[in-house]
């Protein structure tokens, strides 16, 4: 892809993205603050702030990262994001839901394949997928090339629960040679867990690991 069709794809995807999340703020808001321009007693005003371009996130080589791009606290705790890249054929988390958190990601190249609860989703570049909480779900990457996307989550702080996860306690499992069986890393993650309302089901990764054919 040329230089200006990579611009034009990445500005057409933050509009698209910042359309969206001005949708779905506004319908969150109690119906007696839409449409008034003023600010909540008690909550910082928000500041304007800008982001500035980075080259694409790659896998790396555990199969899958993330970066954060708005964090929660740029945003009173209303919106963030993270970008991720996902390697050809990677299982992504096991099935889980959230008590608290909804989640829309849009992708940005290649396919996400995402499943909710019985329901197989192929979502390919450009294409948006809304996951409410309370709905167990998972994503991976049933092709030979990688993708990549934006998650955005609302309402909750994820971007901390997964930057503790994928670049502390993965990393040290890593160095040390351990897997998530491991008493002291299965403790920080249940603590983890409890703290940001996530419920994982760990025993339901292997299955799809086998039915796809992916990697762990």
């Amino acid at each position: 892809m040329s230089t200006s069709n990579h611009n034009q794809s990445r500005r057409t995807a933050l509009q698209q993205m910042l359309l969206a999340t001005a949708g779905l703020s506004l319908f969150s808001m109690p119906v007696e603050a839409r449409g008034k321009n003023q600010g909540n007693a008690g909550i910082e005003k928000l500041k304007p702030f800008y982001l500035p371009p980075m080259e694409p996130l790659q896998p790396g080589p555990g199969g899958l990262d993330i970066r954060t791009w708005v964090r929660s606290a740029q945003t009173n705790k209303q919106f963030s994001c993270v970008e991720f890249a996902v390697a050809a054929k990677k299982m992504g988390p096991a099935p889980h839901y959230h008590k608290e958190l909804d989640e829309l990601m849009y992708v940005l190249n290649g396919t996400a394949t995402v499943m909710v609860e019985d329901t197989i989703y192929e979502i390919p570049a450009g294409g948006w997928h809304f996951r409410p909480r309370g709905m167990v779900h998972t994503f991976f990457n049933n092709t030979d090339k990688p993708f990549r996307g934006i998650d955005m989550y609302f309402n909750q702080n994820f971007e901390d629960y997964l930057e503790e996860l994928f670049h502390k306690i993965i990393p040290e499992m890593q160095e040390k040679k351990i897997g998530p069986e491991d008493a002291s890393i299965a403790q920080r993650m249940k603590i983890l867990h409890e703290k940001f309302g996530l419920v994982g089901f760990p025993e339901k990764r292997k299955a799809i690991i086998e039915k796809y054919g992916l990697i762990p």
